[in-house]
């Protein structure tokens, strides 16, 4: 379970007058069986167009909606894959109009997240603006937040995830690994810009999670294989080195990197001492990483050598920023893996809390346990966005197939590479953002993300070995919300007004 909780990385996230919302803002241009055409034949099915117009800002918009595949070819023709995407495209005639590739992560995850939650026309409605879960049946409307209005968006499900299937005696496995995974999303991308004559426009990628490693990896391979310099990359609750993840054995530091976040969790929950829960969440986190990177980071290299003084110091540190208490901190070695902060924070109250969204409470079968039987903070969005996007496909994109919509599959075996070492992205990074000056980097990090903590985002830019010329490039920007940071309200506007001017200053 353990394993699961970690790779299951992506979403990663998450609200009608659905009737009405369908009658006045969607005329379609046809509708294919698109399940029919994709049994009968190993041809790809054309795709599906359709108009629509949304208001943001007070502007109105019209946009074009295609909905289909993409195929993917070997160097002899042959079909090997077919890649489910969905482009949303500005009907106002714009010369340089930027074009967004978007995709999740997992690996295993499909674009539906970032797509119905985030930075489409369509937002799935909430219980509340704070991102509460609603009660089915669920439903969707306009997204005032949608980032159609400064850039085109295409959404990208990699192979196997999504309606993206290999072709009839090709093995899915050909595709599941970091370099393969790389290679199919970046030849997509290639002939999407080919054949929609988008090469003279500025070009962004945008991923989540395991899309951030996608995306970092994505700017070496475009770059080197295609010549096709990036403008910016969004990376949304990033992870570019895995070991900042990993509670392995000897591996210290996730320890470090986490404890900010355990401290705004406890906080949030109100664990935590009257002049701590003061504090607003960013000058708790910050409190905390002076004590996790100096007198922390020093008791953890030491190890079996660090003098008792130090140690009972430790023990009350973790205690006050945790709220765990003195005793069980102890029993843990003053080393608080992820999935027992999960179970052990409100373990007396009978709950757990989220991996995604630390803020999410979910109940267990009993309170014994050293981990969560599940994630709540991913129940909580789970059915929302798989029954609107079956819904918002069908009878506003006129796409119609009888296959199965893969939100989230499993991948396993997924290969990282060597398997004596922990995939690092930051490098590939690193190369492409010096050899193209002008490509810039926008990091969002959620305060409440235990899956990806805030704090190794900022340790992975801090050891990137970027010269300061390189290093103005990357801005970090922060949310009072978790791995989604979208699911707030006030935070999906905020991710919104954060990208728009992030955009400006990339093409200027």
């Amino acid at each position: 379970m353990k394993k699961n909780l970690l790779f299951s990385v992506c979403l990663f996230s998450f609200i009608g007058f659905y009737n009405s919302y369908a009658q006045k803002n969607t005329e379609k241009s046809h509708s294919v069986d698109a399940s029919a055409m994709y049994d009968k034949s190993d041809s790809v099915p054309p795709p599906v167009i359709t108009h629509h117009h949304i208001t943001i800002d007070g502007k109105e918009i019209n946009y074009t909606a295609t909905t289909g595949y993409m195929p993917m070819k070997d160097s002899l023709g042959k079909l090997l894959a077919k890649i489910f995407y969905i482009a949303y495209t500005n009907d106002a005639p714009a010369a340089k109009r930027p074009v967004t590739f978007a995709f999740n992560g997992g690996p295993g995850s499909s674009s539906i997240w970032l797509h119905m939650g985030a930075i489409s026309p369509i937002r799935v409605h909430f219980g509340d603006d704070n991102g509460g879960m609603p009660a089915p049946p669920y439903t969707y409307g306009d997204n005032p937040n949608s980032w159609i209005g400064f850039t085109d968006l295409v959404f990208i499900d990699p192979v196997s995830t999504g309606y993206s299937r290999t072709n009839k005696g090709v093995s899915p496995r050909r595709f599941h690994g970091y370099a393969q995974d790389i290679a199919s999303v970046g030849d997509f991308i290639r002939l999407y810009t080919t054949r929609n004559d988008r090469w003279g426009s500025p070009k962004f990628l945008t991923g989540e999670s395991y899309g951030t490693t996608r995306a970092s990896g994505l700017s070496g391979y475009l770059q080197n294989e295609y010549g096709m310099y990036l403008n910016g990359i969004t990376l949304i609750s990033s992870v570019l080195n895995y070991q900042y993840l990993e509670f392995n054995k000897g591996n210290e530091i996730p320890y470090v990197l986490y404890l900010p976040t355990y401290a705004t969790t406890a906080q949030f929950h109100k664990k935590l001492s009257p002049e701590l829960e003061a504090m607003s969440p960013s000058d708790l986190a910050q409190k905390t990483k002076i004590f996790a990177e100096g007198t922390y980071n020093y008791f953890l290299v030491l190890g079996d050598q660090a003098p008792i003084e130090l140690t009972n110091k430790v023990i009350d540190s973790l205690n006050y920023f945790t709220g765990l208490s003195k005793e069980y901190i102890r029993s843990a070695n003053e080393r608080i893996q992820d999935w027992r902060f999960f179970k052990q924070l409100l373990r007396d109250d009978g709950k757990t809390v989220g991996r995604y969204d630390s803020r999410y409470t979910g109940e267990d079968a009993d309170d014994a346990g050293e981990a969560p039987s599940y994630d709540p903070s991913y129940s909580g969005v789970s059915g929302l966005f798989n029954g609107v996007f079956n819904e918002y496909i069908r009878k506003d994109l006129g796409y119609k197939s009888d296959m199965q919509y893969e939100a989230l599959t499993n991948v396993w075996p997924w290969s990282f590479g060597s398997s004596n070492s922990y995939l690092d992205v930051s490098e590939t990074l690193r190369d492409a953002m010096t050899e193209n000056p002008y490509l810039k980097v926008m990091i969002c990090c959620g305060y409440y993300d235990l899956a990806t903590p805030f704090f190794n985002a900022e340790y992975a830019v801090d050891h990137m070995g970027l010269r300061k010329d390189v290093r103005k490039n990357i801005s970090l920007t922060y949310y009072n919300s978790g791995h989604m940071l979208y699911v707030n309200k006030a935070d999906d506007a905020k991710l919104k007004t954060d990208a728009e001017n992030f955009y400006q200053s990339a093409i200027k």
